[in-house]
């Protein structure tokens, strides 16, 4: 039988997964600022950090559309330092999938749902209730055609608006429960109707309307803008400017909820992680640019956004 502990689990950016108990991270943590949380792989980090009890399901969703299960307690234990196991030694995954998203819960509850959406502008939702039976070998989570892919999926009570944000710079933001309930077998419904050569790039669950939404993008622009100048649209519309978009910008990379002390991290193309604070970072309008955030070599460009997961101890 096995005892029912809380455990710190932790994801990186390149697949590696551990778990270690609670009790153990605090009492290595005392003495330090607690940097070293993990011996990752030259730049790697820390995406996901979370605690979980032992008997909790972690469910995990893949770029193809599929949704694998563990028990936290299947998730090897490794101390506070080490790098853990590469997730693709968990999971059965299908050649050429990686994991896009992960849920942890206790139960399946009805009233809770999963809400997807994909790269070419696909919004699901599906009661969580459905991935009670998830196993090891995966089940299909949202069917995708040939060409697109799962951006993301977040647990959701269903009175949450959502935004998908675009590489060219275009969000929607729309209310959760325009989206009908579905099952796992289907595609979902249009969210955002693309321009031609454009594509999802992320997906927010707004848990604070009086909140801000940062942007990034590939040639070190960024910026802060307010939620409230997103104005709330019917699902399937075109949407409007999020970030303006030129040639001295390039694309958007990612964007996301931000609190004023949070940190940040951009990732580049040859792999160098910079770690920013939100606070330095400009709040402006809907229809701007953003001001440079990072000077980059010629040929250099940003490839990914992620906060940084503090490991102090209040958390």
């Amino acid at each position: 039988i096995i005892a029912d502990e809380e455990m710190v689990v932790s994801i990186t950016r390149d697949g590696y997964i551990k778990r270690t108990p609670v009790s153990i991270y605090q009492a290595q943590h005392r003495g330090g600022r607690g940097k070293t949380a993990m011996s990752t792989k030259v730049e790697d980090f820390v995406e996901k950090l979370f605690v979980a009890s032992t008997h909790d399901t972690m469910l995990f969703f893949t770029s193809m559309g599929f949704a694998y299960a563990l028990k936290v307690y299947e998730i090897p234990e490794a101390s506070r330092i080490s790098r853990g196991t590469a997730i693709v030694n968990l999971l059965q995954l299908r050649k050429k999938d990686s994991v896009a998203s992960t849920i942890t819960t206790r139960e399946f509850p009805d009233d809770k749902s999963v809400f997807f959406a994909t790269k070419n502008g696909y919004v699901k939702r599906t009661r969580l209730s459905a991935f009670s039976n998830t196993r090891k070998k995966g089940i299909i989570a949202i069917k995708l055609p040939d060409d697109d892919q799962l951006i993301d999926c977040n647990l959701i009570a269903g009175m949450e608006d959502i935004m998908l944000v675009t590489r060219k710079g275009i969000s929607i933001r729309f209310p959760s429960k325009q989206v009908r309930i579905m099952g796992r077998n289907t595609r979902g419904l249009i969210g955002i109707r693309l321009k031609e050569d454009d594509s999802v790039i992320s997906m927010t669950v707004i848990t604070r309307p009086e909140g801000v939404i940062l942007f990034a993008s590939e040639n070190g622009f960024g910026k802060r803008t307010k939620t409230e100048e997103f104005r709330v649209q019917k699902r399937s519309g075109k949407g409007i400017i999020a970030m303006k978009t030129t040639k001295k910008t390039g694309k958007v990379i990612g964007s996301m909820e931000v609190e004023e002390d949070d940190e940040i991290v951009l990732v580049n193309s040859d792999g160098v992680l910079i770690r920013i604070k939100v606070s330095d970072i400009s709040i402006i309008g809907r229809a701007t640019q953003g001001v440079k955030l990072i000077r980059l070599k010629d040929e250099q460009i940003l490839t990914g956004i992620a906060k940084v997961i503090e490991k102090d101890e209040k958390n």
